[in-house]
């Protein structure tokens, strides 16, 4: 998987659950933490929300699908697990399990702070810090960096996840206005991955 191969070591090291969902939204292992530059990880915060925006999503209840519960540290268990077993039956196979929607969506909850509508809520899938959001995941079916979404819809913008064969995760959120075919029935984006490994996006 990648980027959160440290997930899967920290689990087998003997770490909590709530020690692992914290080393996913922070990006970084415990151990590799000492070597984090605290000037650039200042620099890193300068952008991020102040305190006004922490106080407002602090207090809400943090609700998914249907109105249960969410937890960051089962969904970072669950999506370890889903990945895994999607890769092994693969590997087993040579078939791939048709979750990528499913996957995309708890990565997108996990990495991004995506907050799912109800099933059937048509127009977007969730938001992220109050914007109505549409997800679309790339499969590694899938050759094309390239996704479409009705134009139609009530979202405000798109988050594409991509999927590789290495069951690496990326993703970008574009805003609905730099998506093309504004005057048709379908919008499009892109997804693309520079030679630095980084999430990158750029427009169809």
């Amino acid at each position: 998987m990648g980027d959160w191969d440290f997930l899967y070591e920290m689990r087998e090291r003997g770490y909590s659950s709530q020690d692992i969902a914290d080393a996913a939204g922070s990006g970084a292992a415990p151990w590799e933490w000492k070597y984090i530059d605290r000037d650039w990880l200042a620099s890193e915060l300068d952008d991020e929300p102040g305190d006004e925006f922490d106080d407002i999503e602090a207090h809400l209840p943090f609700q998914s699908r249907e109105g249960f519960p969410f937890s960051v540290v089962q969904q970072t268990e669950i999506f370890l697990d889903l990945v895994d077993c999607a890769q092994r039956h693969f590997e087993n196979t040579g078939r791939y399990l048709q979750v990528w929607g499913e996957l995309g969506e708890i990565y997108a909850e996990i990495k991004f702070g995506l907050r799912r509508h109800g099933t059937h809520q048509a127009g977007s899938d969730g938001t992220i810090a109050g914007r109505r959001v549409e997800v679309k995941t790339i499969s590694p079916e899938r050759s094309s960096d390239r996704v479409l979404v009705k134009s139609q819809g009530d979202f405000e913008q798109l988050l594409i996840i991509r999927i590789d064969r290495n069951f690496q995760f990326k993703g970008k959120l574009f805003e609905r206005s730099q998506l093309r075919g504004a005057t048709g029935k379908f919008l499009k984006g892109r997804l693309t991955d520079d030679d630095r490994g980084t999430d990158e996006a750029g427009l169809a």
